[in-house]
């Protein structure tokens, strides 16, 4: 018999519920008692959608409250000493960790956190100290998940992320030296107690993830998955399937030697499909094949035949007993059920699969195999909505398709090259030395999301909330003028997401009401749905009105906000029957349409946001991540190079490691970069510096994913840093290091008053550098 299984589910709850409990837990309006038993009420309803899915293998340990890595360096009391001694309470210390502290007397700030492979999820980085040492927890949360399911009447396979991993993706702390994966010895005999325990409670299975596989690995973290996994395997030791997941695994099969101990290794034949046949081959005589064929990653519906082929693949070569049918990955990057939409529209509707949805498709695959006659109706049910989508006339704009075909290669260049444009952008904006700005959005507050909501409910007029927004326009300008900002920002009220509200007024885009992902912590994303070309709708501006309104209520710079090409394809759901180069073109064309129409509109600053151009890039060097830097960076060329050189663009990045892609970084041709540095230390300075990054660069001074608020002192101390990294005065632009949307208005002023007077700081002191 061919079974189920899931790798992971969604944490936040059918309605955002942890989000909501631990923001309550935050402003001090649920006790800690009160949250965890959320917690608990979540995990138990999260066994049971899968149990009654008919899954045969259900996770646990894979809820957290904020992050399941960071979940891990607390089981192994990984905490850096900074935390620990602070004395608080471990889920006090587990969010300090993960959003910094500032109360009662203890100040300290967030461990760095990074983006999840190519995912939108973001993970805690793992800090090591010299020195390091490993403990289990007294109390371990894999052993209390389990027993908690097991007193429900639910047996889970417990989730582990792998010491090989769990070790490779951290670093070592700031002014340590230490090598990571050198405390691997350390680390094993810990994993080895944990699973001791996991058997003596009754974990017959556990999942260990191995995702560092994926990877072009360095060989010191290759040779680590031998001396690892001799100790984890053992009669007195669960069973375990190494669990891979978001690529391929055959350029590191010199591993699997080291691993052919392990019960069972997965797949994702999702992403990679074409691993399977060498997978097989190499697969230990006795080993099962975990195939993950339902996607963990997007929100299409399976193709039944598809999968069922691929598994009936892997039985042809190793029998039913030894292939389990799986998602590709963990579901935590999916919504959580299809069941909350209400208002999609019904052909669309058919087309797609959430988390709840998912885990009942790899029942019925798995059932399809061994008795396809149980869910026959479903799989002619799946066939007839798999043909609707590719036969819809819902997908295709002929003009679209026209337009692409017109362009040509000039069409991607700026008219002439930066040292003549900035001496223009000099002569028109008469800007400052180290020129002060944000990176767009401003504090959403609860009067703002209740308009928006009242607004979507036709509770009030069009005109009515359009004066609401002109008010909040007034308002965010007068305080950026009373902060004595350099450029200004319209503070982005009327957009409930930088690329949802893009997508709203573009063709091929459809939207959910309940459809929330989780970003990181209790930050949660309602991903647009691609299902069709690209175009502005009635090839009508996005956002002149407010950006115009905005410039003519202040004599200052303004600056147009759009979301680039490549982020609005990354942080939507995108196409899977069209190559994902030709929906960034389309959207590409889309923006170079509304970045003329800034400019006409006298808007001539205007920032083209890509902060998610690093998540595109293939986990693995070569001929894939070189197209891919190749159409990304065209894209964003042919959305901004309609305009003069007088018009300055600029862009963001955060969560960027920059030192696999600074070439693309350069080739994009920005006249200003702003980027997420608050967290990195001194290591993507010196890439600037030793790329020698001929244009304008503003480095966050500050990290606006902590409520915590920056002294003056500690921002000069980073400007400085700045400058001794090689970064030259004019080129530098002081501001945080993202926007602004989800921080309090007090924390806000008081960063931004500290941010602002350290750039004067130094303004004067560089008064005569010519």
């Amino acid at each position: 018999m061919v079974q189920s299984s899931v790798l992971g589910f969604p944490r936040m709850g059918v309605n955002r519920d942890l989000k909501k409990a631990n923001e309550a837990y935050w402003a001090g309006k649920l006790s800690r008692e009160e949250l965890l038993a959320e917690g608990k009420r979540l995990r138990l309803a999260h066994w049971q959608i899968q149990k009654d899915a008919g899954v045969d293998i259900i996770p646990s340990n894979d809820f957290a409250y904020y992050d399941q890595v960071l979940d891990h360096i607390q089981l192994f009391n990984a905490t850096p000493p900074r935390y620990a001694e602070t004395k608080l309470e471990p889920i006090d210390e587990y969010f300090a960790m993960g959003r910094g502290h500032q109360k009662d007397g203890i100040d300290v700030p967030s461990l760095e956190m990074v983006k999840w492979f190519d995912s939108n999820y973001h993970y805690v980085k793992p800090t090591f100290q010299d020195g390091q040492t490993f403990k289990l927890a007294s109390d371990p949360k894999p052993v209390r998940e389990f027993n908690e399911a097991k007193a429900a009447g639910i047996v889970t396979r417990p989730v582990l992320l792998g010491p090989v991993s769990f070790l490779h993706l951290g670093k070592p702390d700031r002014g340590q030296s230490v090598d990571p994966i050198s405390l691997l010895s350390k680390l094993v005999p810990v994993y080895v107690e944990l699973l001791k325990q996991l058997k003596a409670a009754g974990a017959e299975t556990v999942q260990i993830d191995e995702p560092i596989l994926v990877f072009d690995l360095p060989q010191k973290s290759k040779d680590a998955f031998k001396p690892a996994y001799e100790q984890l395997v053992g009669a007195d030791l669960p069973n375990l399937v190494l669990a891979t997941y978001f690529g391929d695994i055959v350029h590191n099969f010199d591993v699997l030697p080291a691993i052919s101990n392990v019960y069972g290794l997965h797949v994702d034949l999702v992403r990679n499909p074409e691993q399977l046949g060498p997978v097989l081959e190499k697969l230990g005589p006795k080993q099962v094949l975990s195939a993950g064929v339902v996607d963990g990653r997007n929100i299409w519906k399976t193709n039944f035949q598809r999968a069922i082929d691929t598994v009936k693949q892997a039985i042809a070569k190793v029998g039913e007993s030894r292939v389990i049918v799986a998602t590709s990955s963990s579901l935590l990057h999916t919504p959580h059920t299809l069941a909350s939409e209400k208002k999609l529209p019904e052909e669309v509707y058919r087309w797609f699969s959430f988390a709840s949805e998912k885990a009942v498709e790899v029942a019925i695959i798995a059932k399809a195999i061994t008795d396809p006659a149980s869910v026959k109706a479903q799989l002619d049910e799946n066939a007839k909505d798999i043909q609707s989508r590719a036969t819809s006339a819902r997908t295709n704009d002929p003009n679209v398709k026209k337009r692409q075909s017109e362009v040509t290669p000039e069409m991607h260049n700026r008219k002439s090259e930066f040292p003549k444009r900035i001496e223009a952008q000099k002569t028109h904006l008469k800007l400052p030395l180290f020129p002060t700005t944000t990176i767009g959005s401003f504090p959403q507050t609860k009067e703002i999301r209740i308009q928006r909501n009242k607004f979507t409910k036709g509770e009030i007029t069009a005109q009515e909330y359009e004066k609401f927004l002109e008010k909040e326009m007034d308002e965010v300008i007068a305080i950026q003028n009373e902060l004595d900002l350099d450029v200004l920002v319209h503070g982005e009220p009327e957009r409930n997401d930088m690329v949802q509200y893009f997508g709203e007024r573009m063709d091929g885009y459809v939207f959910t009401t309940h459809a929330w992902v989780q970003s990181y912590g209790s930050r949660c994303v309602r991903p647009p749905i691609i299902v069709g070309d690209i175009s502005r709708r009635n090839n009508e501006p996005m956002t002149v009105k407010e950006s115009k309104y905005a410039a003519a209520h202040s004599q200052r710079t303004m600056k147009g906000m759009l979301t680039g090409p490549i982020t609005c394809l990354r942080w939507s759901f995108p196409r899977d029957d069209v190559h994902q180069s030709v929906q960034a073109q389309q959207l590409a064309l889309a923006l170079r349409d509304e970045v003329v129409d800034l400019e006409a509109a006298g808007i001539y600053c205007i920032q083209v946001d890509e902060p998610a151009l690093r998540e595109g890039l293939p986990l693995r060097s070569g001929k894939e991540r070189e197209a891919y830097l190749k159409w990304a960076v065209d894209s964003f060329k042919l959305s901004t190079a309609a305009v003069q050189d007088s018009t300055q663009i600029h862009s963001h990045f955060c969560y960027s490691e920059f030192q696999d892609f600074f070439h693309a970084i350069a080739a994009l041709d920005a006249d200003v970069l702003s980027i997420e540095n608050s967290k990195s230390d001194a290591k993507l300075l010196r890439v600037f510096e030793e790329k020698a990054y001929p244009r304008h660069i503003g480095p966050g001074v500050y990290d606006i994913h902590s409520p915590r608020v920056p002294s003056e002192e500690e921002i000069k101390t980073r400007i400085e840093e700045m400058l001794n990294n090689g970064l030259r005065p004019e080129q530098l632009w002081i501001n945080p290091d993202c926007g602004l949307k989800t921080r309090q208005w007090p924390e806000t002023k008081a960063a931004l008053t500290n941010m602002v007077n350290a750039a004067k700081f130094f303004r004067q002191k560089y008064a005569n550098h010519a």
